[in-house]
């Protein structure tokens, strides 16, 4: 995806966010902020972790999620970014994960992984939707999908198999979450792409229709839904079952 589209997709997905009243901080004219949490072993991987819309690096602290990474996965650095709104909202996002984050990666790393956290699995959709094939695979906790009319026209066709987006169209204020799914649908040809990428969300999960439209393009045992909602208790349990079951994959 040309760099211009991919700022203009990110603006847009940012302005419905902002109608939800939400709010981060950051500076996007300073490289995205990072934390660096070393495996005891000699890496072979490196996982790189999206925060939610209210998280920062500190956050991520917090609740351990090196900790959780590193006992599943002891051959894993881990990453912690403040990839916070204000990136994605200035159209940074996409690109500075891509250039100052997971390219340089590439050459020390036999694998990255993109864990992404509500706002952050977005992102990491974005990330593969203008990189495909970049990264090795996807932790998905909670995405957030955008917004409800497109969900609805997905359910009235019948599912994402049936779903007919139309012609490709440029991206525009009515137009850019339907491209977003139209990506998700050409999953269907991209088997590397499913192959390597795990789903989790709660059964009260605020997101939980527009997430039951993408998981069928994933296999069962690459989907665990849980007891809770969209928030922390959730994803402290969820993360540790996805990174189990990624890493018993081949």
């Amino acid at each position: 995806m040309p760099r211009r589209l991919a700022c203009q997709l990110a603006v847009l997905i940012v302005s419905i966010i902002l109608l939800c009243g939400c709010a981060s901080t950051g500076d996007p004219r300073r490289p995205i902020p990072s934390r660096l949490m070393p495996s005891g072993a000699h890496a072979t991987q490196l996982v790189v972790v999206l925060p939610g819309r209210g998280d920062s690096i500190d956050a991520l602290l917090r609740h351990r999620v090196a900790e959780l990474v590193q006992r599943r996965w002891p051959d894993a650095d881990v990453l912690l970014t403040g990839l916070t709104l204000p990136y994605y909202r200035a159209g940074e996002a996409i690109p500075r994960l891509d250039q100052q984050i997971v390219r340089p990666a590439l050459g020390r790393y036999r694998r990255v992984w993109l864990v992404g956290i509500s706002l952050g699995g977005l992102g990491a959709l974005l990330y593969d939707q203008a990189h495909p094939g970049v990264v090795h695979g996807l932790l998905l906790l909670s995405p957030y999908l955008g917004d409800a009319p497109i969900h609805r026209e997905i359910v009235a066709a019948g599912g994402l198999t049936s779903w007919k987006p139309g012609p490709v169209r440029p991206v525009g204020p009515q137009t850019f979450q339907r491209e977003l799914w139209r990506s998700l649908q050409q999953w269907r040809q991209r088997p590397g792409r499913t192959a390597t990428t795990w789903l989790a969300y709660g059964d009260h999960e605020r997101f939980r229709a527009p997430i039951e439209l993408m998981s069928p393009l994933l296999t069962p045992d690459h989907v665990v839904m849980l007891p809770g909602h969209h928030d922390w208790t959730l994803w402290s349990t969820a993360l540790p079952m996805l990174l189990e079951r990624a890493g018993a994959s081949p």
